[in-house]
């Protein structure tokens, strides 16, 4: 105040201020209460130490200021009480709330003032003097108080507990909302009531030990009967829990009460459980027990490492060995020397917790010899229970069921194999009967050319004939020498469909149906034609020649399971032959594929037809389905592989006529036979060819290692003894790769398993003119790639 620049202030400087004043500043400067004092017309504010942190940011410019421009803020709020103070009436406020912006911002407050009037020499009032007190910290601390009491009893009125407040004097001073329904009251009512206006004289008396010990300090619990007032049981637990004053004397206790009826009639029923569960258990040891002593099959219990434990009666009666000869030793000593290995194993997983539902292995008897034992095996706590049964009857009845089994299957094969013989040989004598009569017929002299012509007509009609059945058999074993080449399904089928009316007649519709995308296999196409016409063929006899026939064809994913075989994923082509004929018999389901088997009549089909795409569907890694419903009909399903679709082929060479003037082609004949050698050469030397024979693959390596240029192909048959004519062509064409080389085969497995490995293959019997074509193709060939000076 001394060092204040009061230039400027109305009141002017401290040695012109009135008497008054500066009494009234030395009894509030000499205060301890936080006061301010504001004095003549203009209110010039000032304040005591005690009051500086109320002034916060105005405490720079608040000495000597105006009261109204210093707490312009708050001036409306104020302005009557000072202007009440002015008029010469003293007043006092708490609490009251003031709006202020003392740090920069406004906030809410809250105040106690006293304000007073000062008298000046003349008794006029002079100024006002406030003592003030902030109580904003009390007032938000009483205001959580109350937030806090009234969420506290929220829960406690929430809660199923009854919870209260006991004095000393046994008085309520709190209680929620759960007293209605433990006495039928409000809380409002509970509070100032003695605990004997509560209870009945009985109750207190049963709580009167427990109250004792809680004002002693100590918590105390009890549980009592406290029936609902509609009759019904109810049990209480009672907790009393002391309640401490700052001197540490017990000054009340806290009571908690909860319905504990449902876990009493809970341990009532799972105490009669248990001993319900105890009896059980009794009687099923008992029945455990019995099981042990009575059971045909033998129980171990044992450790991981084979040390027996336990061993039920039935060992004896099983293998011979008693419990007291068992328990102690190992039981690995049993086991086959053959079995020891896996046994280890089984018990190595077992003792991780692996379960057997079976494990075969034998043991030895005590006589010595061993038994087949199956066992199913449980690990427990460090062991293995096992429960074992003897099967080794079972076991050496079904070995003997697989050898008669066995012996069935090849009875079976020798069967099929007599029809097979049979019929070849039936049907070949037939052949044989014309090709004799006509050979015969050609002896006579003096035979007219006409009638010489008819016989070696029949005569070469008779052999194609053989050459087809001989293939319908090489098709069904899948022992033919397939030429796969990829074709596009659909347009084979169209081909077929042509001239499937000639086949069936007018009166069995035809529809074929064909993808509309291209489906391409890699097959023999002529096999392929051949399978399709075979059952096309067999629905139009199953029909009697009138119906419907549906050819269709779509892709598939997946091979079924047909016949018990496993199914195969991939893609495939279907093709199905549908007809509404009378169907197959369930009798000879089984049969349709069988060489020679057929339900037509004499002179009415070989019987190889299905047999024929049996074994064109097995070579070509595919398979044939038959679903048939007798009196209405059959479907046939032909399942083939399919591949992508192929590269355009380059343009193909137009195959050479047959030649009747070989030209003085030169061929080295390399054949075993002596009458098929000698043949063989001489309708070459007839056609104008060039021949030397070889008898054998040796003797052609010996003629070329002579002079190789001299021969412009080699034409070997494939079956020779020593080195077969596929390993003399692999020789040929790694010696003289440009020889080429024509192969020749009625039959073989070599060429039915792997194909010709890239020779050209002419198939016995074969015709002259074809021969003739064979090699000429193969030399021209040889000719136009030397042009072009490969």
């Amino acid at each position: 105040m001394r060092s204040h620049d009061w230039v400027g202030c109305p009141l002017g400087p401290p040695r012109r201020w009135p008497h008054d004043l500066k009494a009234a500043l030395r009894l509030m400067l000499a205060s301890p209460e936080c006061m301010f004092l504001a004095w003549g017309p203009d209110l010039t504010f000032f304040f005591n130490d005690a009051y500086r942190p109320i002034l916060g940011p105005r405490l720079d410019g608040a000495l000597g200021a105006s009261l109204p421009e210093l707490w312009s803020d708050a001036w409306e709020q104020v302005r009557p009480v000072v202007e009440r103070a002015l008029s010469g009436t003293a007043s006092r406020f708490e609490d009251l709330p003031l709006t202020m912006a003392r740090r920069g911002v406004p906030e809410e407050t809250w105040w106690s003032f006293s304000y007073f009037p000062v008298h000046g020499a003349d008794d006029e009032v002079a100024g006002m003097l406030c003592v003030v007190t902030e109580t904003t910290q009390r007032v938000l601390s009483e205001r959580a108080l109350r937030a806090r009491e009234a969420e506290l009893l929220l829960v406690t009125d929430a809660l199923p507990v009854l919870i209260a407040f006991i004095d000393r004097d046994l008085v309520y001073r709190f209680a929620n909302r759960a007293y209605e329904d433990w006495f039928g009251t409000t809380p409002a009512d509970v509070v100032g009531r003695n605990v004997r206006e509560m209870v009945d004289a009985a109750g207190f008396a049963a709580r009167q030990p427990a109250f004792a010990a809680v004002l002693g300090g100590e918590p105390a619990r009890i549980e009592l009967d406290w029936p609902h007032r509609d009759g019904r049981p109810r049990v209480a637990d009672i907790r009393y829990l002391p309640r401490r004053g700052a001197d540490g004397m017990v000054d009340g206790f806290y009571v908690f009460v909860l319905d504990v009826t449902d876990a009493k009639q809970a341990e009532v029923r799972l105490r009669e459980a248990n001993d319900d569960l105890e009896r059980r258990v009794a009687e099923r040891t008992l029945d455990r027990n019995a099981l042990w002593q009575l059971s045909s099959d033998i129980m171990l219990r044992c450790g991981f490492d084979g040390a027996i434990i336990a061993v039920n009666p039935a060992w004896e009666t099983v293998l011979g060995w008693t419990e007291g000869e068992l328990v102690g030793t190992n039981l690995f000593d049993l086991i086959h020397p053959d079995d020891m290995a896996r046994t280890i194993e089984g018990a190595r997983t077992s003792s991780e917790g692996h379960a057997y539902a079976r494990f075969d292995n034998r043991y030895r008897h005590k006589d010595g010899h061993y038994r087949w034992i199956s066992w199913s095996t449980r690990p427990d706590a460090g062991v293995v229970n096992a429960v074992g049964r003897d099967f080794t009857v079972e076991r050496e009845r079904v070995e003997a069921l697989k050898v008669a089994e066995e012996s069935l299957r090849q009875a079976q094969k020798m069967e099929a194999i007599g029809q097979l013989t049979g019929g070849v040989a039936h049907d070949f004598n037939n052949l044989l009967t014309v090709i004799k009569s006509s050979t015969d017929l050609l002896k006579r002299p003096e035979l007219p050319d006409e009638r010489r012509l008819r016989y070696v007509g029949a005569i070469s009609e008779t052999v194609d004939r053989a050459a087809k059945l001989t293939a319908q058999l090489l098709a069904f074993a899948r022992r033919q020498a397939l030429k796969p080449e990829v074709f596009e399904v659909g347009r084979s089928l169209a081909a077929v469909g042509d001239m499937v009316g000639t086949l069936t007649g007018s009166r069995i519709a035809v529809d074929v149906q064909v993808a509309g995308t291209a489906c391409f296999v890699d097959a023999d196409p002529s096999q392929f034609d051949t399978a399709v016409v075979n059952m096309v063929v067999n629905a139009r006899d199953a029909m009697g020649g009138e119906g419907r026939l549906v050819i269709a064809m779509r892709e598939v994913e997946g091979l079924p399971g047909i016949r018990g075989h496993a199914s195969a994923s991939g893609p495939y082509v279907a093709v199905s032959i549908a007809d509404t004929g009378a169907g197959i018999a369930d009798d000879d389901m089984g049969r349709i594929f069988e060489p020679f088997f057929t339900t037509k009549g004499v002179g009415h089909g070989t019987g190889l037809g299905l047999s024929q795409v049996f074994g064109f569907a097995k070579q070509s890694g595919g398979d044939v389905a038959v679903e048939s419903v007798p009196g209405h009909g059959t479907t046939f399903t032909l399942y083939l592989p399919r591949v992508a679709d192929p590269m355009p082929d380059a343009a193909v060479t137009a195959e050479p006529e047959a030649l009747v003037d070989g030209h003085g082609m030169c061929v080295l004949v390399v054949e075993d036979n002596v009458d098929v050698g000698t043949f063989t050469t001489r309708s070459l030397t007839e056609l104008g060819y060039g021949t030397v024979w070889a008898g054998n693959a040796a003797e052609a390596l010996a003629e070329l290692g002579r002079d190789a240029h001299r021969f412009d192909v080699v034409f070997s048959d494939v079956v020779m003894p020593g080195m077969d004519g596929i390993e003399l062509a692999h020789e040929i064409r790694r010696l003289y790769h440009d020889l080429p080389v024509v192969l020749t085969s009625g039959y073989s497995h070599v060429l039915a398993r792997n194909g010709t490995y890239g020779f050209e293959l002419l198939h016995k019997p074969y015709s002259v003119e074809q021969l003739s074509r064979m090699l000429r193709k193969a030399a021209t060939w040889r000719r136009r790639k030397g042009a072009l000076g490969a």
